[in-house]
């Protein structure tokens, strides 16, 4: 499956109104990045992506990627710097397990809806909404990364 129609228009657009509205919560930055194969770790995979759409480069590296590779069905959520500076180990597993449970139902954008959703609520405790705050992401959803081969 291509990653372009892992979700319908309409879950797309269920998927960035979620990044949408957690980030009216959270000076955070969310993004989702569909990729087709993954071709080392989920982890590695995600972090790559991360760096090649310029998430390391936001004021407060509070960025967040959510990557899936649709035909591998793996995924990994990573957050940047700033984060792993401040969060208890683990600060990811119940959104994982989210993921995970409704991935296994193939109920993909639900899966993903609840984990941006998720993410936000948890971003906002240490990195609340603040006033002069500037969307620094694109909220729309990454697709297969045009990346050099490694």
């Amino acid at each position: 499956m291509k990653a372009k129609d892992f979700l319908t228009a309409e879950e797309v657009r269920q998927v960035t109104g979620a990044i949408r509205d957690a980030e009216n919560d959270t000076s955070g930055e969310i993004r989702v990045h569909l990729d087709e194969k993954c071709k080392t770790t989920p982890l590695k995979e995600a972090e790559a992506a991360f760096y090649f759409l310029g998430m390391d480069k936001t004021q407060q590296h509070n960025g967040v990627l959510i990557y899936v590779a649709c035909q591998s069905k793996v995924f990994s959520i990573i957050g940047d710097k700033g984060i792993n500076d401040v969060v208890p180990e683990n600060f990811w597993k119940d959104v994982t397990e989210v993921m995970k449970e409704n991935f296994s139902q193939s109920r993909y954008a639900d899966g993903l809806v609840k984990a941006i959703r998720m993410t936000g609520e948890k971003l906002k405790e240490y990195f609340p909404y603040r006033k002069d705050d500037v969307n620094e992401l694109p909220d729309e959803i990454s697709y297969s990364c045009q990346q050099a081969e490694k």
